[in-house]
């Protein structure tokens, strides 16, 4: 993991002329990170800067204990009918419970995040799954349970994949499966539906957008596991809680989601 260094050790000498093409073109083309353009050292992997690494917005507790919200040291906790407190809830959660049973996530978007999410879902910059799917795979240390027994990402639509060249939650949940030790099975869901983009809707909006957007493919393979959805970003929670509640219907002991960003 080469995060911390902006600068990696110079890599070792490959012998041959497959040697002199990598000179030639890490000379002609050097890597450059693309959030904040620094130069890279030629043979670096890890395409984001470790400046820009150690940028990133960490979201640490005290956070809601279903949808992940940052608290910043506010929380509404309800007395259960034993007297004593329920665990964090936000707001909304407290009005509207989701389907998930949690959500969490890495970072706040924020600048750094923003850059490197838009680079590698519309700029083709699919190294950046290495650096972002390592910071997802962070979220294990927030996660209420230890039970994970399946990673499931979110699906694309086939035009969209096809034009993208990728499912950027696939991507992702690869890394996470590798860095957790747990099955990915990107077959349980998929999307029965093209929907209009989610940027410039509101969260009814999204929710109506989604609404019979997905469908489950594989339910035998959810029924009575701990699984977890996989995506890139969180806004709303819509398209989170439309998965959700198809692997609930389907069985599932628990659904929690993990997102590389929520907006706060």
């Amino acid at each position: 993991m080469e995060h911390p260094r902006t600068v990696a050790p110079p890599p070792a000498p490959l012998g041959g002329w497959r040697g002199w093409l990598r000179a030639a073109v890490d000379l002609l083309f050097p890597p450059i990170c693309p959030v904040c353009q620094v130069r890279l050292d030629a043979g670096r992997r890890d395409p984001l800067c470790g400046s820009c690494w150690e940028r990133l917005e960490r979201i640490a507790p005290p956070i809601c204990r279903l949808c992940g919200l940052p608290l910043g040291g506010f929380a509404i906790e309800p007395h259960e009918a034993g007297g004593g407190p329920a665990p964090h809830l936000c707001g909304q959660c407290r009005v509207r419970p989701p389907a998930y049973s949690y959500a969490r996530a890495a970072a706040r978007y924020g600048d750094v995040v923003r850059e490197a999410v838009h680079a590698f879902k519309f700029g083709g910059k699919r190294a950046l799954a290495l650096p972002l799917g390592d910071l997802l795979a962070e979220t294990r240390a927030l996660l209420p349970i230890d039970a994970v027994d399946l990673l499931v990402p979110v699906p694309l639509h086939r035009r969209r994949e096809r034009e993208r060249g990728f499912n950027q939650s696939r991507l992702l949940a690869r890394r996470v499966a590798c860095a957790w030790g747990v099955p990915l099975r990107a077959d349980v869901l998929a999307r029965a539906a093209a929907t209009l983009p989610q940027t410039d809707l509101g969260a009814a909006e999204r929710r109506a957008n989604v609404r019979g957007a997905f469908a489950l493919r594989r339910p035998d393979a959810v029924a009575g596991r701990h699984v977890v959805l996989v995506d890139d970003i969180m806004t709303t929670g819509a398209t989170a809680g439309a998965c959700a509640a198809l692997l609930q219907e389907a069985g599932a002991a628990t659904v929690g989601v993990v997102t590389v960003a929520r907006v706060v």
